[in-house]
């Protein structure tokens, strides 16, 4: 196994997740190989909505109804936001 994927494999949490009502978004931290050769870390948003089933059980889904749309709306907001500011902080180190 490479050491990149020992590392990816350690690193099973989100860097962070962003939740409004039952809808949540989780942020994952990639590392891809450019075309020039680099490695470099991009963030990867989840979005999900969480629900109990008729036993009663906690179930995930990626279908969203009239409600929870804004909700995700606003988790894929902050997580956009969060990417940009990755970015830029990426930028700041390399220039």
């Amino acid at each position: 196994m490479t050491a990149l994927a020992e590392k990816n494999m350690a690193n099973n949490k989100p860097k962070e997740k962003i939740s409004a009502g039952l809808v949540s978004c989780a942020l994952w931290e990639n590392d891809v190989t450019t075309r020039d050769g680099r490695t470099v870390t991009v963030l990867k948003a989840t979005i999900e909505r969480r629900y109990k089933d008729a036993a009663g059980g906690w179930k995930s889904s990626n279908s969203f109804g009239r409600n929870e749309v804004a909700q995700a709306i606003y988790c894929l907001t902050k997580a956009y936001a969060a990417m940009v500011e990755k970015t830029s902080e990426d930028e700041e180190v390399t220039e």
